[in-house]
C-alpha cells in the first residue's frame, strides 16, 4: 500500500532533520531540465507564472539560480522534514521514531511539480512550482504534459516491488497533484479518504482542517503500520469518525462535530 500526498509551499530549511539518512530523488534529470528552463524567466515572469508577489518572485528566481547538484546534507534537506504546510502540521514528522521513518520511506510518496515523486528521505533544495501552473518546458506546455505517464509508472513499479497481496494507493493529495497520475495506467485500487467538519448547520469540507486531517491520516497509517485499506476506517484522530452512510468503498468519509 502506498500513500500519496501533495507537497507544501511553506518550507523549513533551518531546523535540523531528525536523521542524517538520505536518499536521492528518482527524477533529478527531469528536475534539471525544468530548472534550466525556469532560469530563463525573470523575477517578474516568475511572479506572473505563480501568481505571487514581487518579493516571492525574486525569492524563487534566486532559488532556481542557486539550485545545483549533487545534493548533500549541506545544500539540501530530506523532503519529509523540509515541507511545513497544513498537511505536514498534521503529519508531524518531528514526532516520528526511527521505525516510523523507515516505514514512511517505504510507503509514503510526495508528488511534486519540480521533483516528480519524492520519497520522505529524498534530499531536495528549496523551490516553488505548483503542478497546476501552465509552465512550458521543452515540447510540453504544462507540467502535466511534461511528467506524462512517468509518475504513474513509477508508482506501478513500486507497488510491484512491495509484493503485497493487494495493490492500493491511498490518495491524500489534492486534486491538483493527484491529477498528475493517470488513472487508466495506474495498476492499483485508489482509496480517497474525505474529511468533513460540521459548520453552519451541515457537514462540509473545510480546506485547512481537511489538509491537516490528510496529514494526520498519513501519520496514522505510518505509526500503526497499516497495510490494508479496511484498517483506515478505524481512524479517530482529533474527533473524526468514519461514517458508513456517507461513504463509498473507495471514498471513506470521516465526520467531525466540534
Amino acid at each position: 500500500m502506498l500513500i500519496v500526498v501533495s507537497p507544501a509551499k511553506s518550507l523549513d530549511f533551518d531546523t535540523p532533520a531528525k536523521t542524517k539518512k538520505f536518499t536521492t530523488p528518482s527524477f533529478l534529470k527531469e528536475s534539471q531540465a525544468l530548472v534550466k528552463d525556469l532560469r530563463k524567466l525573470s523575477p517578474d515572469d516568475i511572479s506572473s507564472l505563480m501568481s505571487v508577489s514581487v518579493k516571492l518572485g525574486e525569492l524563487n528566481h534566486e532559488r532556481f539560480a542557486n539550485w545545483h547538484t549533487p545534493f548533500n546534507l549541506e545544500n539540501a534537506k530530506q523532503a519529509l522534514f523540509a515541507f511545513t504546510g497544513d498537511v505536514y502540521i498534521g503529519l508531524d514528522a518531528a514526532s516520528f521514531s526511527a521505525a516510523d521513518i523507515t516505514f514512511a520511506q517505504k510507503h509514503l510518496r510526495i508528488l511534486s511539480g519540480l521533483y516528480g515523486v519524492l520519497k520522505p528521505l529524498d534530499l531536495m533544495q528549496p523551490y516553488r512550482l505548483e503542478m497546476g501552473r501552465k509552465f512550458a518546458s521543452g515540447k510540453t506546455n504544462t507540467l502535466y504534459e511534461f511528467w506524462g505517464e512517468r509518475l504513474t509508472q513509477f508508482l506501478n513499479d513500486e507497488l510491484i516491488a512491495h509484493k503485497g497481496k493487494s495493490k492500493v494507493v491511498v490518495n491524500l493529495a489534492s486534486n491538483e497533484y493527484f491529477n498528475s497520475l493517470k488513472p487508466k495506467v495506474l495498476d492499483a485500487e485508489v482509496v480517497t479518504p474525505v474529511f468533513k467538519d460540521f459548520s453552519s448547520g451541515k457537514y462540509k469540507i473545510v480546506s485547512f482542517f481537511a489538509k491537516k486531517a490528510r496529514g494526520e491520516m498519513a501519520a496514522y497509517i505510518i505509526k500503526n503500520r497499516l497495510k490494508n485499506p479496511e484498517e483506515l476506517l478505524a481512524f479517530d484522530v482529533n474527533g473524526y469518525r468514519y461514517s458508513a452512510e456517507e461513504s463509498t468503498p473507495n471514498m471513506p468519509v470521516f465526520l467531525r462535530k466540534q
